[in-house]
């Protein structure tokens, strides 16, 4: 009687789990964009927030990416998952909803960006700004590779 899968070979999806993340693809984005999403909390919280209403939602937005993707990475690394496909899942909705909060979050970063130039403050919050824009960019650009690159294993 033949097989349906030849020996050795599993059904089960292959979810890292412990160091494996920080060398699987498409897992190994979920550190830089932590790490690019702080960038992005840092600076805008260095500034003094002279356009509440943009500002908030980039802050609300790279503030929750953050800790949610910390909790995604730390239940990587303890291997909550038990190697579920629903793990896969899960990982695609949140990285492609988040690249799209992300997204509009940068654009918005960008206009504060723009209105702060002309702006009477301090000099340093339109490079503070700049700066801000630019990690808002390279994290939704992180976010959409993630997404995306589920489908490409």
């Amino acid at each position: 009687m033949a097989l349906a899968c030849p020996p050795g070979a599993s059904t089960q999806p292959s979810l890292p789990s412990g160091p494996a993340v920080f060398k699987t693809f498409p897992y190994i984005f979920i550190l830089p964009e932590i790490f690019c999403g702080a960038w992005v909390w840092i600076l805008v919280a260095a500034t003094s927030v002279s356009f509440p209403l943009l500002q908030g939602w980039v802050m609300y937005v790279s503030v929750s990416s953050c800790l949610i993707s910390l909790l995604l990475l730390l239940s990587y690394l303890f291997g909550f998952h038990k190697n579920s496909e629903n793990w896969k899942a899960l990982d695609n909705l949140y990285h492609s909803a988040t690249a799209i909060l992300y997204m509009s979050a940068a654009v918005l970063q960008a206009n504060a960006t723009i209105r702060s130039e002309f702006e009477r403050s301090l000099p340093s919050y339109y490079q503070l700004n700049s700066a801000a824009s630019f990690f808002a960019f390279i994290t939704t650009f992180l976010y959409i590779l993630h997404a995306f690159s589920i489908y490409y294993k």
